[in-house]
């Protein structure tokens, strides 16, 4: 490995210049290639965006420059998801070549689950659980065109659809009421606390994909709101925030009439809020 690649890397700040520069060697196409990629990575570009993918969830996912990079964190919430799916008792997955029957008011099948990844990104988190195993039916949505660009390269890889706009604007009406597992990364750093974000995410990750208002908890308001009117009967909502915001965070989904519960990972540092939507859970 040549020794100035990982000296540039470590004077730039990046605390893991040896696997870096493995990875920027590994990545580039030629000498030329391998040269910008590592005037990029010293500029402060997110290496994901420097080599347009993170490994999330055991997966490659490909990520834009632009587009919100996949928190290690977060695969704590996918594990919780897949358990919840696996509890509704969803069958196999198709075989290849048989994922994406499953268009928004279309014969779902015996054991076919809903999910849907909003606020998605990249669409890691929805791409993970289907992965995971189960006959998933998949929808994502994000407001920020680059995002959709990004996650339809990934989503429709297994079979899932992406949408843009603002939350559940641009679904199709026919989900409402079918929605097994919501997943909503939605952004909760509080805007007073977005300056002391590391600067490769508030130079380079989506201001929209950051600010959750001034507790950092306004989308999941406005996704509590609605949360209701799209999920099954027994459907879960799942949200990352912080330890100390989880109590007010249980607090908005009773007062729009979920029942929540909270889980934390100590190996992820991750707190998750799952709320649920009264009524039969079904076995499909």
């Amino acid at each position: 490995m040549p020794d100035g690649i990982v000296a540039s890397l470590r004077a730039a700040g990046c605390v893991f210049a040896e696997d870096e520069a493995e990875l920027l060697i590994s990545s580039a196409r030629d000498e030329a290639d391998l040269a910008r990629m590592v005037e990029q990575r010293v500029a402060g570009l997110p290496i994901e965006h420097v080599v347009g993918w993170a490994e999330f969830h055991g997966l490659r996912i490909e990520v834009d420059p632009g587009v919100f990079v996949p928190r290690i964190r977060t695969e704590a919430l996918v594990a919780e998801a897949i358990a919840l799916l696996q509890d509704r008792g969803g069958e196999q997955r198709p075989a290849a070549g048989q994922e994406g029957g499953g268009a928004a008011g279309g014969d779902r099948g015996g054991g076919r689950v809903v999910v849907l990844d909003l606020c998605c990104g990249s669409g890691a988190l929805g791409v993970a659980v289907a992965s995971a195993g189960g006959d998933v039916e998949l929808y994502a949505a994000d407001v920020e065109p680059a995002a959709v660009r990004c996650a339809r390269r990934n989503v429709e890889r297994v079979g899932g659809q992406v949408f843009e706009g603002d939350l559940f604007d641009p679904l199709p009406s026919a989900l409402k009421g079918r929605i097994d597992v919501l997943l909503a990364n939605v952004p909760y750093v509080p805007t007073d606390e977005v300056r002391l974000l590391p600067a490769e995410a508030r130079l380079h990750e989506p201001l929209v994909t950051l600010d959750g208002g001034s507790d950092g908890l306004e989308v999941l308001r406005r996704v509590s709101a609605e949360a209701a009117a799209w999920l099954a009967p027994g459907g879960h909502v799942l949200v990352e925030t912080t330890e100390d915001q989880s109590a007010i965070a249980t607090a908005i989904f009773h007062r729009d009439g979920l029942t929540t519960r909270v889980t934390t990972d100590p190996d992820y540092a991750a707190t998750v809020v799952i709320a649920t939507l009264p009524g039969a859970t079904t076995t499909r």
